[in-house]
């Protein structure tokens, strides 16, 4: 009893106590593609995608890491959970295949044999689309929208490549994905389209009402008032071209999911002076992020 007390009490040396600002772990990793010795596999890239010459900038291949370096007693050794040396455990969460320590196992760390990768959010909280090629909320399970290998794009925004992005991702109505952050500046632009299909990201029916009542509420112009449509209306539509304008929708915040109707009553008569007050107006209801599905991030 004393003696598995001493071996625990040896392997919890440090805990918490090293590591850098993405992990806390006792251990380094040594970059097999420049051999050099970095904390963990971001603070390589960081480093490495800043460099002066567009030549030497590289990324870390996690999988292929062989040796880590013991925080505690700095003996650098094959990768495995605990230092063969002093005896620490290097990482309170150990993931021989990614590679991967860390001491805050609070963020509920597992491993996707589909994704092939560690995650983070619990592995009961999260299942693996097929389909979509990455691990999405259990409440999406039959209940989104199916894109294939939507996950393993880049950001429509920033770029970032979505699928080994630390960054929370979540899904549209349409099924594609981007940065959560991206997504909420986009909403802060006024725009409220995916950026890939353009299809709605909100519910837009409020706006489109409105449209509607102001269409509605617009003054015809006497000569056209009796006109139905096809060639009748476009009769009048070139009888009373020199005193009237169209209502220009290229600014609605967000494509119609419906055709545009054609209607007479989209013409203005110019001498009334209105302008559509839908184009400059506040956003279709009032933005709440929470409402947004989340991708599992990855580690």
């Amino acid at each position: 009893m004393g003696e598995d007390t001493a071996i625990q009490g040896r392997e919890d040396y440090g805990k918490m106590q090293y590591g850098c600002e993405h992990y806390r772990r006792r251990c380094k990793i040594r970059a097999p593609c420049c051999n050099q010795i970095f904390t963990c596999r971001h603070c390589h890239n960081e480093a490495m995608t800043s460099l002066s010459d567009p030549k030497d900038r590289h990324e870390i291949v996690r999988h292929d890491i062989k040796q880590v370096i013991c925080a505690v007693c700095n003996e650098e050794q094959q990768v495995a959970r605990v230092c063969s040396n002093c005896g620490v455990n290097m990482g309170e969460y150990f993931c021989g295949i990614c590679k991967f320590y860390d001491d805050d196992t609070e963020k509920q760390q597992f491993h996707c044999e589909e994704c092939g990768i560690c995650r983070v959010g619990g592995r009961e909280k999260f299942f693996h689309c097929q389909k979509c090629g990455s691990c999405y909320s259990v409440d999406l399970r039959d209940n989104h929208l199916c894109v294939e290998n939507s996950m393993r794009s880049h950001c429509p925004i920033c770029f970032e490549y979505l699928f080994e992005s630390v960054k929370g991702t979540t899904i549209m109505k349409c099924g594609h994905t981007m940065h959560a952050g991206c997504y909420i500046e986009m909403a802060n632009q006024n725009q409220y389209r995916c950026p890939i299909c353009s299809k709605s990201v909100l519910d837009m029916s409020r706006s489109w009402e409105l449209l509607d009542w102001e269409i509605s509420a617009t003054a015809m112009p006497e000569e056209c008032r009796h006109e139905e449509s096809g060639s009748s209306a476009m009769t009048a539509i070139g009888l009373a071209k020199s005193s009237i304008t169209f209502w220009d929708t290229s600014a609605v915040p967000a494509i119609h999911t419906t055709p545009v109707r054609l209607l007479p009553q989209m013409i203005v008569n110019d001498s009334a002076k209105r302008k559509p007050s839908i184009i400059a107006s506040s956003p279709p209801r009032e933005f709440s992020f929470s409402e947004r599905y989340f991708c599992c991030l990855q580690m």
